[in-house]
């Protein structure tokens, strides 16, 4: 009985994302963050008056635009597939057609 056969070839060992998908990632989830601290504050908290500042454009509808772009930029992270190749990557055969 072959014991390597559930294994993966040793010809398909790559890593499903690039270091530029990692790179993209960290980038998007700095977009989330920002759009969260775009979110917060409010003014002073006493339970005795309503301050409208929670109302403003910047928390109302920048902030969560700045989410999603965050989230956005998460999923194309994700499913950009970038090739190793180089430069001549969109070459068919790998040969430099000048």
């Amino acid at each position: 009985m072959d014991m390597k056969r559930g294994s993966v070839e040793d010809g398909n060992k790559r890593m499903p994302l690039s270091t530029k998908n990692y790179y993209m990632m960290l980038a998007g989830v700095v977009v989330i963050v920002i759009g969260f601290i775009l979110m917060s504050g409010g003014g002073d908290h006493t339970a005795t008056e309503f301050d409208e500042s929670i109302f403003s454009f910047r928390r109302i509808t920048l902030a969560p635009i700045v989410v999603i772009a965050g989230f956005v930029l998460e999923i194309f992270a994700i499913m950009k597939r970038f090739d190793k190749g180089g430069e001549n990557s969109n070459d068919v055969d790998g040969k430099d057609n000048k």
